[in-house]
């Protein structure tokens, strides 16, 4: 099994790395070997599509397992051959083993039918239910991991418009790094019993601090 920065993996494409990259960077259309430069492109286009999709998706919209994908292939489509199309590796971090891909279209079905149509529109009146809406859809998407890169970011995006369909602020997570970003993780594995508490607390701080940026300007 090959270690892939933060990540254990096995599998076929997803798996290979750019050549003179030092197994740093994935392979990817640009050729870029520097994982700095990866780094800054990645974060550059996600930037891009989170205008773009915050623009593209209305107040109304009931979010499907397609537009998961949809919004993972407008961010990293131009970087990554198999950006858009869900994971072919196995992956662990820190002994947790995420969903066998094999089984990841059925779950991201399940995740259409049970969750998507029951959380988004986003629209409930009541903070707790946005909150808990928030932390139910987060929860799962992160625990499927349905893509080789990048399922925090698009599950924080996802995040990002429901919000906006709750008439939030744009939510701010820049303060979940270090301690905090630990918690985060932890509170992923955590809610396997489906509770969703911890992962709640996460969404009642990042709420509150954007409110309060929002209300700063």
């Amino acid at each position: 099994m090959k270690k892939t920065g933060r990540y254990d993996t096995a599998g076929l494409i997803e798996d290979q790395y750019e050549p003179g990259s030092n197994n740093q960077v994935l392979k990817n259309l640009l050729g870029i070997k520097s994982k700095q430069e990866m780094n800054q492109i990645e974060a550059k286009e996600l930037l891009r599509v989170t205008n773009q999709m915050t623009e593209y998706y209305d107040k109304d919209h009931r979010f499907t397992a397609a537009d998961i994908c949809y919004m993972h292939h407008g961010w990293l489509g131009s970087i990554y051959e198999w950006a858009g199309h869900y994971r072919t590796v196995t992956m662990i971090k820190d002994n947790f083993t995420f969903a066998t891909p094999s089984l990841i279209p059925k779950l991201m079905d399940e995740f259409e039918r049970e969750v998507l149509c029951r959380y988004t529109p986003c629209n409930f009146d009541s903070r707790y239910d946005v909150v808990m809406a928030l932390a139910v859809v987060h929860t799962e998407l992160l625990l499927t991991h349905p893509f080789r890169k990048g399922n925090g970011r698009i599950a924080r995006l996802l995040a990002i418009i429901m919000a906006l369909q709750a008439r939030l602020p744009f939510l701010d997570f820049s303060d979940l790094k270090g301690q905090k970003r630990d918690e985060y993780f932890e509170a992923v594995r955590s809610d396997l019993e489906r509770d969703y508490k911890s992962m709640g607390k996460i969404f009642n701080d990042v709420i509150y601090r954007s409110l309060k940026s929002y209300h700063e300007e």
